[in-house]
């Protein structure tokens, strides 16, 4: 290599030596601490700005309140609330040891620290700039800045301003006067903000009156109001909830607030049920509370609710709300005694009432009253739906193309054996129903099976079906996922279920298998905001045809089975009755091509807790089964409801099956099986009648009719209900043949 090249090489060699240099010189560990020292103190100067520039605001938590006004669909006042549930109340008349239960809760450096905490406020920052809500730690003083002198945004402006507030506000008041603040503002639930209106709502004491244990749990709900509501609460919700309170009273100890030793003695104290606030009685409150439900449900924060300011528009038809009540007042209340008779006393009436085409809860009654009853009777889920569930069964069935243990095809003219006690085959879970006075019926066709509610079909369809297969049907036409074990016993309708859930299901049939989620708000306004809701129409999820033939065959039901009180000229109705174990619920659901409503009758003990109890002995009618009172307010109010009927037909998208006639021996029935002992109640959950439990009186007769055209080997037969329990003929008119029923 000459001079030259060696001259060129060393040249290139500097050239990159010193691009490499410059690098590193410029990325030196001396300027890297002093962008971030710089960087630090523009971030504290900008602090300071804003310490100096924004002051703290007048309080504006009173003055942000607003009411609300809640109207029915065509714009009438329902109902307007315009005061807050609040009584400010000094920190002198709360024990001591209930304010520790809120700093153990929520903060417990409070005493000490300067009313904010950086490291919390940043993950805050970074969860709201992230998308990612409500999440980050505040102080005591922080949250009582948010309530009181700011508002709930979750915005990078309104967090600092909250930072910079809560410095002011740490060196402007005593932490007394601070917590005494906080406990004052914060939201509770139940539409309680402040401890004194929290103390009333949840225990029915004064706020000077609560016990550690009580504030506890007080606490505990600021975390997550809604969900942590005992009477609300889902499982989960309860468990998180208990925790908490655990929680709080540990940190207790921990800080040397509370004694170990009386810290173990200490018990969940459950609270007490909720009540209607006053200007909610009769079915106001029920409508209200449902309207608040389901806007919680689309997203909207029962707090943001409480805070006023909203137009909320209802579903509800103000004539069919009234002629709703009315039924109920005419088949139910003037006919019981509920002083003198203790049976009446404990008769809970709910029912939801359902546009089919929009989804549209069109009319509801929740009870006697909201101030009287808190709970609703149409939204409660505590009791098992009955036999209302084997529809269901057929639906999964048809759908399914299922078959019998012996290869035959299910549809409404498959022969079954009806015998009582009759073992299922092919399930691996023993279940021998009891047919409603041990009736036994031999071969039968599943349309007479459902005419009749007859246990033992349905016990055997539900496992030729699949129990998995029926659960994944229901939950898909909108059945809720409360005790519902994938066991025979799902036939006769035990696991949980609402009057709202079922008039979903049942509109979903209506609808041609076109998924309805029944929804009582029509709109909601606010200053700020317009919630945007779900449309209650949804897919298709089960095929129309199979839906068609389902009410094909529940309008047998009305005609010729349980459900004859329903059954009159003045409209084309379907229907199935319910009667669960022992009599503690009895339901009618039914439906018109206009109109799906479900109503139940619940026995509930008038004593504190409730408690669910026999409905049996009625109006001294013996069962108050689904065929008597539910069917005949179904009937009454369906007539007012279409302006005294309708001449509207189902428009059923069915195959007729080939019918079995009563001289040619159906071919390979299921077989019965070699009898094996009936399973015990802690192998099922399947009830077996008592055999005293007959429906008796003028209420319910239960007279004997001929189905002309049935191919079962007797005609003559008493129409029963499931879930072990008898819907009888409330009503001893002719039998009503307006149209041919398959398999009959």
């Amino acid at each position: 290599m000459g001079r030259a090249d060696e001259r060129r090489a060393r040249q290139q060699d500097a050239r990159r030596t010193g691009r490499k240099g410059g690098i590193r010189r410029f990325f030196t560990l001396r300027k890297l601490l002093g962008t971030f020292f710089v960087l630090c103190l523009l971030g504290m100067g900008g602090l300071f700005v804003l310490y100096l520039v924004v002051p703290v605001p007048s309080a504006n938590a009173q003055a942000e309140m607003q009411s609300n006004v809640y109207k029915y669909s065509d714009g009438t006042i329902l109902a307007r609330t315009g005061q807050v549930n609040r009584e400010i109340v000094g920190l002198e008349k709360i024990p001591k040891q209930v304010q520790h239960t809120f700093v153990a809760a929520e903060n417990k450096s409070f005493y000490k620290d300067n009313g904010i905490d950086l490291k919390g406020t940043a993950r805050g920052v970074i969860n709201t700039l992230s998308g990612k809500g409500r999440q980050g730690g505040s102080t005591i003083t922080q949250q009582y800045v948010k309530n009181y002198y700011l508002n709930q945004d979750q915005t990078v402006t309104r967090k600092l301003k909250e930072l910079v507030i809560s410095l002011k506000v740490d060196r402007q008041k005593k932490k007394d006067e601070i917590l005494a603040g906080y406990i004052n503002t914060s939201y509770y639930g139940r539409g309680a903000y402040g401890i004194q209106a929290a103390a009333q709502a949840y225990y029915g004491v004064d706020a000077s009156k609560l016990g550690v244990a009580q504030g506890a749990y007080l606490a505990s709900l600021l975390q997550a109001p809604n969900q942590y509501n005992w009477s609300e609460a889902t499982a989960n919700g309860k468990k998180l909830v208990t925790e908490r309170w655990n929680y709080v009273l540990d940190n207790m100890v921990g800080q040397h607030w509370l004694d170990a030793s009386e810290r173990s003695g200490l018990t969940f104290p459950v609270p007490r049920e909720p009540k209607a606030a006053p200007g909610m009685e009769g079915q106001t409150g029920y409508l209200v509370e449902a309207a608040q439900d389901e806007l919680a449900r689309q997203g909207v924060d029962k707090a943001d609710i409480a805070r006023g300011g909203w137009t909320i528009t209802l579903n509800i038809d103000r004539k069919r709300q009234q002629s709703l009540v009315k039924a109920v007042d005419r088949e139910l209340e003037s006919k019981i005694d509920r002083k003198k008779n203790t049976t009446d006393a404990t008769v809970q009436a709910g029912a939801t009432s359902v546009d089919p085409k929009t989804g549209r809860v069109v009319a509801l009654y929740g009870g006697t009253g909201a101030t009287e009853h808190w709970i609703s009777n149409a939204t409660r889920s505590d009791y098992q739906p009955a036999s209302t569930f084997k529809p269901l069964v057929l639906t999964s069935a048809l759908e399914n193309g299922a078959e019998t243990q012996d290869g035959r095809r299910i549809d409404t003219g498959t022969i079954y054996d009806g015998t009582s006690k009759r073992p299922v085959v092919g399930s691996d879970t023993p279940f021998a129903p009891e047919n409603e006075d041990d009736e036994d019926y031999g071969d039968v066709t599943v349309q007479t099976a459902m005419n009749q509610s007859i246990n033992s079909v349905f016990a055997q369809m539900v496992v030729d079906v699949d129990p998995a297969a029926v659960k994944k049907t229901a939950l898909a036409m909108g059945m809720r996922d409360k005790g519902f074990p994938e066991r025979p016993a799902i036939t006769l309708g035990t696991m949980n279920a609402s009057t709202w859930d079922m008039a979903g299901v049942y509109a979903t049939l209506d609808n041609h298998g076109k998924k309805i989620t029944p929804s009582i708000v029509k709109s909601a306004e606010h200053k700020d905001r317009t919630v945007e809701l779900a449309d209650p129409v949804g897919t298709q999820v089960v095929e129309r045809e199979t839906a068609d033939t389902v009410t094909h065959v529940l309008q047998g039901v009305v005609d010729n089975g349980s459900g004859r009180a329903a059954d009159t000229t003045d409209y084309d109705a379907a229907g199935k009755t319910g009667t669960s174990e022992n009599n503690k619920s009895a339901w009618f659901a039914g439906y018109t091509p206009q109109l799906t409503t479900v109503v139940a009758l619940f026995g509930e003990s008038p004593k504190e807790g409730g408690g669910q109890v026999t409905l049996t002995g009625t109006a001294n009618s013996g069962r108050a089964n689904g065929g008597g009172f539910p069917a005949r307010i179904w009937a009454d109010y369906t007539r007012g409801a279409l302006g005294g009927g309708s001449d509207a037909q189902f428009d059923l998208d069915v195959t007729q099956p080939v019918k079995p006639t009563p001289t040619v021996e159906p071919s390979t029935p299921t077989p019965t099986p070699t009898p094996t002992p009936t399973p015990s109640e802690s192998e099922t959950t399947s009830p077996e009648p008592e055999p005293s439990d007959t429906t008796t009186g003028p209420e319910s007769p239960e007279p004997s009719i001929t189905l002309p055209t049935a191919p079962e080997p007797s005609d003559d037969v008493t129409p029963t209900d499931g879930g072990g329990e008898s819907d009888g003929f409330p009503g001893d008119g002719p039998t009503n043949s307006r149209r041919p029923l398959f398999g009959q």
